[in-house]
């Protein structure tokens, strides 16, 4: 989340009085993650999270996102939902820009979690998938592997600037994935982008996830290799095995994947790392000028893709 779209308190309460709830008594920018403007709002109905879509978000995926978190609360996941302006539909325009209000999730994001916390999040990501099976809404995953080299074509004069042979590892990983990436792996609704960020915790159980707006129709086991990749790193770089089992583990208590998929988890977790490199190099070497949120570094996850090259089956991520 970030700010990027100022809305003026004129703006803002002409545009709820498409709602019912409630006047506006305070909003404040969020200053976190990189893809919309997001406000958190206050009114004297309660507390709502308002989301103005950017340029980087694809309009017409919009009701994918918003009927998919409708569809997934319905089904019992703890996830924030779309608010419906008096006419019934849940996305408007404020200030040039396609806009909705989502309800606000209670909870705290995790710094640094632990092994039963991953497992929490590998069972959250199994029942996401299994209510997402009989959602009729589909979309292609718009940074999957046929996007990657297309990324990277934007960022490779300049990658070796950010690290000394990052270009040619990108490019002979590319390469790589595109020749041994896994055919006929379960598919279904995934989340695609559940950093610890996105996930709530009170007194240390899993309250419910958000932001939603990557998600997409793909493989379910390359999710759990995003969580991988996500939850199972430690600060200094270190791969954390016992977190990652548990992880795994809680997944799989959910959600038994084929063993062909499991055993394809080091080229996906070697694929979701790629897709982090470059997403974040791409946003390093193109900063948006007067946006609240940095860039993050790359270079985090050159060091998880490194890793994930030197696993050899599952059981470099603790499973057996």
């Amino acid at each position: 989340m970030a700010v990027y779209t100022e809305v003026s308190l004129e703006d803002l309460e002409s545009f709820l009085l498409q709602y019912d709830i409630g006047r506006a008594l305070s909003y404040k920018g969020i200053a976190e993650g990189v893809e919309n403007s997001n406000y958190l709002l206050q009114t004297d109905h309660g507390r709502f999270i308002l989301t103005l879509y950017e340029k980087r978000v694809e309009a017409h995926d919009l009701p994918f996102f918003l009927n998919l978190m409708d569809h997934l609360a319905e089904k019992g996941l703890a996830c924030p939902v779309p608010v419906h302006a008096r006419d019934g539909k849940a996305l408007k325009r404020l200030c040039g820009r396609p806009a909705a209000i989502i309800s606000f999730l209670e909870g705290m994001c995790i710094n640094r979690p632990t092994e039963k916390q991953c497992g929490q999040v590998g069972v959250t990501v199994a029942r996401l998938h299994l209510a997402g099976l009989d959602y009729t809404g589909t979309r292609a995953n718009a940074l999957g592997l046929p996007h990657w080299r297309p990324l990277f074509d934007q960022c490779a004069a300049h990658a070796d600037a950010v690290a000394p042979g990052l270009n040619h590892l990108i490019a002979d990983e590319l390469d790589f994935l595109e020749s041994h990436w896994p055919p006929e792996l379960a598919q279904g609704v995934i989340h695609a982008d559940l950093f610890p960020d996105n996930v709530f915790f009170i007194d240390n159980v899993c309250s419910g996830i958000i932001d939603f707006y990557f998600a997409c129709n793909d493989a379910l086991a390359y999710d759990l290799a995003i969580c991988i990749n996500a939850w199972c790193f430690e600060r200094g770089g270190e791969f954390n095995t016992t977190k990652a089992r548990s992880l795994c583990r809680g997944y799989l208590s959910e959600n038994p994947l084929p063993h062909a998929d499991i055993e394809a988890l080091p080229i996906l977790c070697r694929g979701a790392a790629l897709r982090f490199l470059l997403t974040r190099l791409y946003d390093w070497l193109n900063r948006i000028e007067g946006a609240l949120v940095k860039p993050k570094d790359p270079t985090h996850y050159l060091e998880r893709l490194r890793f994930h090259q030197k696993a050899n089956s599952a059981a470099s991520y603790g499973l057996t």
